[in-house]
């Protein structure tokens, strides 16, 4: 692939990101009013886990063979533990934020993330953005902010804007914003360990996430609850569906970390909302407002922007 092919192919992995995590969405969502946020939330990690460790295999097994399994350092696995953890939160919040509104305008309350990832990229990473970038990201914030207005006539109403799906939305994009740093720090670092292919810098993140989302998740979830994961494995097909989709993202994701710095491909990302937007209106049959539609034309246009900055 030609030097241009290459400096916007993260583009293209975003994009298939995004596509594949609103199939994920479309399939948690049903699974939470069947099985309960939690465990709805550990079907992305459980079921996904295998996907993620077939891949990495087939990476080694299909590749030149010349790449060495990685020396990780308690760095790298101290960035992917928080970002696992705070994944954890954010998929929990985002599940709950579906349950108050409807399903295109619950995922796009988790895009506040992304002036909190540009914010948390330059404190924790040293990753400014250019003008025309942070340009992009207030541009797509403002469109968040219109989606998100509460129903006419209470738009000064506190009572509105401290509502469920508000709070929800506000404490999941502050974790996937801590989420972000967390994975784009460890492909920071998987870099400096020697690992130069982004593809399995993705993998490995991956995996190690997965696993401890699994186990710890896992472990909360057969002690707290009655039926312990009993439900998971009774609506197996699914959870297949959603975790499949969950693994794919997460690689896409992962790999986009290790070729881009955290804030354009969060704010690329965004594209997941016009993706919902059909969901919305093909599979749930619901509808948005033209405020609504107006904020989410104000997101295509920051998503232009966050392109013409390369």
């Amino acid at each position: 692939m030609s030097g241009m092919g290459m400096e916007y192919l993260w583009v293209f992995v975003v994009l298939f990101a995004a596509a594949a995590q609103t199939v994920r969405n479309t399939a948690q969502r049903s699974l939470t009013a069947q099985i309960g946020t939690l465990p709805a939330t550990l079907v992305r990690f459980l079921y996904g886990l295998p996907f993620a460790a077939v891949y990495l295999l087939a990476l080694y097994v299909l590749g030149d063979g010349s790449q060495a399994l990685p020396q990780f350092s308690w760095v790298y696995v101290g960035w992917i533990a928080l970002g696992a953890f705070f994944q954890v939160a954010a998929t929990a919040a985002l599940l709950m934020a579906m349950k108050e509104r409807n399903f295109a305008v619950a995922v796009t309350l988790s895009k506040t993330e992304v002036l909190q990832v540009a914010l948390f990229a330059a404190m924790f990473l040293h990753e400014l953005p250019t003008s025309l970038a942070l340009l992009a990201m207030v541009l797509a914030t403002v469109g968040v902010l219109m989606l998100s207005l509460p129903p006419r006539g209470q738009v000064f109403s506190l009572s509105a804007w401290t509502s469920k799906s508000s709070v929800y939305g506000l404490i999941c994009g502050a974790c996937f914003a801590l989420a972000t740093i967390g994975f784009r720090g460890g492909a920071v670092e998987i870099a400096k360990l020697g690992v130069s292919s982004p593809w399995l810098s993705g993998a490995w993140g991956v995996l190690i996430a997965q696993a401890m989302q699994s186990v710890g998740l896992g472990a909360w979830i057969a002690r707290t609850h009655e039926q312990g994961l009993r439900p998971l494995i009774q609506s197996w097909r699914i959870s297949l569906l959603a975790g499949s989709m969950g693994a794919a993202a997460s690689l896409a994701w992962f790999t986009a970390y290790a070729m881009q710095g955290a804030a354009p491909v969060r704010t690329l990302g965004m594209v997941e909302v016009v993706f919902s937007y059909i969901v919305s209106r093909r599979v749930f049959s619901e509808k948005l407002s033209l405020t609504e539609k107006l904020g989410m034309a104000l997101m295509m246009l920051g998503l232009v922007l966050i392109c013409l900055q390369l």
